[in-house]
């Protein structure tokens, strides 16, 4: 029962998007409303990618420009509901170090300090033991 409501979940979006570039007709929020039903019905979560497609204050279909207005404020993505005025704020990734992790995430700065730490010796130290060989 759980893979059917899924796959019903997933027509349901399919439908939405394709309605709403035909305008504001209403068939795509009432598309996303009765998805969002039966996940909760069924227990069912979201993919990821339909996640950000609606608002979950009014359950509209956001369509750039027409039903969402997005901006970028200080490395977050705002997405603010042109209908009900509910906004979300997803932070976005910011620039990574060498070992992976993200600049200013806990323990990046003793993660910077122990690259230091097991850096090898300058160029003086080889070049000092290179002549003393010649």
């Amino acid at each position: 029962m759980i893979r059917v409501a899924g796959e019903r979940v997933n027509d349901l979006f399919a439908l939405a998007a394709s309605e709403s570039p035909r305008g504001p007709t209403g068939y795509s929020d009432r598309y996303v409303r009765l998805a969002r039903k039966v996940g909760m019905r069924y227990n069912v979560r979201l993919l990821p990618e339909y996640r950000e497609l609606y608002c979950r204050g009014c359950s509209t279909f956001w369509v750039e420009g027409r039903t969402v207005r997005t901006r970028l404020r200080s490395g977050r993505r705002v997405r603010t509901c042109l209908v009900c005025g509910r906004q979300r704020r997803v932070q976005l990734r910011g620039p990574t170090t060498r070992d992976g992790g993200e600049v200013g995430s806990p323990g990046s700065a003793l993660r910077d300090n122990l690259a230091l730490a097991e850096a090898p010796a300058g160029i003086d130290d080889e070049e000092e033991s290179g002549d003393d060989d010649g």
